[in-house]
């Protein structure tokens, strides 16, 4: 079940998709929703899980996947991640044409490390993204990410997020934003589709 922000989030891309990918040529043939003209998930500037800094104009000519996860969650992070080691595997060679970013919403927890470690077992190329607690709260906000830190018993803690994934074409743009359970085969369809293959 959704938590209120992730319904309230799902709502939102549905309205800017009614209103911005209305008039696309190929609106109909996407099975994620459409989100082309959307005035946000432009930007992103973080440092990747090798000490290298990265925007998204450093993976321009790629089809850009943007999902936001921590390394300890228990289905929503590891179920998308092993989708789109599904895709990259049935996209064959085209792979090399697609990024996988997983932005931690666990700054505390996800070091660089763990993410080297965590994120390319899933799939080589896959990369992990983090940053300090405000630039990963601004790049949250540009993509209009619900995050919240939840105490547990104990003094452990977990980390509510909303659970979707953002697809930008090969020129940067946003295009896509898939549920969370929307499956490998329709990610695989979609990114297809943007990579025109």
């Amino acid at each position: 079940m959704l938590s209120r922000p992730a319904r309230i989030l799902a709502l939102a891309l549905l309205a800017t998709a009614l209103a911005a990918g209305c008039g696309e040529r190929n609106a109909q043939k996407f099975q994620s929703t459409d989100v082309t003209g959307a005035s946000f998930g432009r930007k992103l500037d973080l440092t990747d899980h090798n000490g290298q800094r990265r925007t998204l104009a450093d993976f321009k000519g790629k089809v850009v996947v943007v999902f936001f996860g921590f390394t300890h969650c228990p289905d929503a992070c590891p179920t998308t991640l092993s989708e789109l080691s599904t895709v990259a595997r049935e996209l064959g060679p085209d792979a090399q044409r697609m990024q996988v970013l997983f932005v931690t919403v666990d700054p505390q927890r996800d070091t660089p490390e763990v993410l080297r470690q965590y994120v390319p077992s899933f799939h080589p190329s896959f990369l992990g993204l983090y940053g300090t607690a405000d630039e990963l709260a601004a790049t949250a906000k540009e993509f209009k990410v619900y995050v919240q830190k939840q105490p547990q018993p104990g003094g452990n803690y977990t980390v509510d997020h909303s659970a979707g994934t953002f697809i930008l074409d090969q020129e940067g743009r946003l295009r896509l934003f898939a549920n969370y359970g929307a499956g490998a085969k329709v990610l695989l369809h979609d990114i297809r589709l943007l990579l025109g293959s």
